[in-house]
């Protein structure tokens, strides 16, 4: 399965995706808000990577974004109904984040009996609730101390995208 846009392509992930998920998910800009530290082995990026590749397709549609032939990132839900995002930082302020979620977003709802999709961030990553709030997202609620990454406390923001 895979999603065309006017600059992206949206496929299943591949082991062979390995090298360029780990320069992602070690990059700390790219993990400031992410669920775990930024990967300091190949070895953790495999485990997560072979994670998304194992996931049951009754319970995940999750895509690698690849844009002129590279990956950049991944968008979808690795578990219904939750759906996240993550990109190389050197992609950041193109659009294609947008561009990647519009797709999938659309894709999901298309294909999957899923009402509502929902996504929780770290009130902190500005950029993900301001793009997550221009695709229709809405704050539900908010809650204090949900994650702790390393040695730091986070707390989370929850949105809700309903089906139209």
């Amino acid at each position: 399965m895979a999603i065309k846009t006017s600059r992206l392509m949206l496929r299943r992930a591949r082991i062979e995706d390995l090298p360029r998920f780990h320069a992602i998910m070690s990059d700390p800009r790219a993990m400031r808000y992410w669920s775990s530290l930024p990967h300091e082995t190949m070895e953790r990026t495999r485990e997560w990577l072979q994670s998304m590749i194992d996931a049951p397709a009754d319970a995940s549609d999750d895509y690698v974004i690849e844009h002129e032939g590279q990956v950049i990132g991944k968008a979808g839900c690795w578990r219904l109904p939750e759906i996240g995002f993550i990109l190389d930082p050197d992609c950041w302020g193109k659009g294609l984040a947008r561009e990647a979620m519009e797709a999938v977003i659309g894709h999901i709802f298309a294909t999957r009996p899923v009402e509502t999709l929902i996504a929780d961030v770290d009130p902190r990553n500005q950029a993900s609730l301001g793009l997550l709030k221009r695709l229709g997202f809405r704050e539900t609620s908010r809650a204090k101390g949900t994650w702790t990454i390393g040695e730091e406390v986070c707390d989370s923001v929850y949105l809700a995208l309903a089906r139209s």
